[in-house]
């Protein structure tokens, strides 16, 4: 199997573009890579955007105000000091674009875990958590996905990171802390996982949130063959009804997009005719067949 990364997806009402340009003033080394306008859809005209933020590749779409994001999965921004110059300052400047029509779900101010740390929802809706690192142990990345397991999840995270890393390959725990004491003693504090060559994290609360996850935010696998969609398909749906145009739901509630690599090839690269035909094609499907999807793009 191919070892691309998993991509975070978000989904918005009208903003995607909006909000990609943003964050590639937001954060260091970052770009929209990709714009594209599809017709035909459920939602009409819609816009689909690649970004990149300093290494961790984004996709984003507006299709209508269907889901709304919330905290369940937010992105641990990492500003570890060996690798990042003036990083206290550049979270300042990060958090004061965030602010603008946002909201402080932690504010920015030291705390046990870390000398400079806060927890933002930006004006889309998407929450970044900001945190001056200890260059002490394994680099982690720029950019982790981060879910909260809270609701009906509460106390699941570590079952979760297990049962991903058994779905992937590659999968392998780093690090776990826990709740020391409290009504989530022995639960996960904070836990990071590797899989697909992507590190992302999760943590355990028991709090009255008032969200779990949603197809706002969901995790998209590129994948090169009909084998290898068919198995991270049957490992990883768990919701039949929730099946839809490549999209799954898992055991937890996260949801994932199993795509062909293929398909981004046909979208950037097709006629529009040829575009056309293939997104006909995929709105009639649950998991993507990567035949039918060729004798669409060939007019067959």
């Amino acid at each position: 199997m191919n070892n691309r990364p998993i991509i975070p997806h978000l989904w918005f009402d009208t903003e995607a573009v909006e909000a990609a340009n943003f964050y590639a003033t937001v954060f260091p080394n970052s770009s929209v890579t990709h714009v594209q306008k599809l017709s035909g859809t459920p939602s009409g005209d819609t816009d689909i955007v690649s970004f990149d933020l300093n290494g961790q590749p984004f996709m984003a779409i507006s299709a209508g105000p269907v889901f709304k994001i919330n905290p369940s999965i937010s992105f641990l921004v990492n500003y570890d000091p060996s690798r990042v110059e003036n990083a206290k300052e550049q979270i300042d400047a990060a958090w004061a674009k965030l602010s603008e029509g946002g909201v402080a779900l932690m504010p920015l101010q030291e705390y046990p875990f870390s000398k400079w740390y806060g927890w933002i929802q930006d004006r889309y809706g998407v929450s970044w958590q900001l945190m001056l690192t200890n260059p002490d142990g394994e680099p982690r990345p720029f950019i982790t996905p981060a879910m909260m397991f809270t609701g009906a999840n509460a106390g699941r995270a570590e079952e979760a990171e297990d049962f991903y890393c058994s779905v992937f390959e590659d999968g392998k725990i780093g690090t776990r802390a826990r709740y020391p004491e409290g009504p989530d003693e022995g639960k996960l504090m904070y836990s990071d996982f590797y899989i697909r060559n992507s590190w992302l994290a999760a943590m355990d609360s028991s709090l009255d949130h008032k969200f779990n996850f949603n197809e706002a935010v969901s995790l998209l696998v590129q994948c090169d063959t009909q084998e290898e969609i068919d198995e991270y398909w049957s490992k990883l749906s768990a919701v039949p009804e929730a099946e839809q145009c490549g999209w799954l739901k898992d055991t937890f509630g996260v949801s994932w997009q199993i795509s062909p690599i293929m398909m981004e090839t046909m979208m950037s690269e097709g006629t529009p005719e040829q575009t056309e035909r293939v997104v006909k094609a995929f709105m009639q499907m649950k998991k993507f067949d990567l035949a039918a999807l060729q004798a669409a793009y060939d007019g067959a």
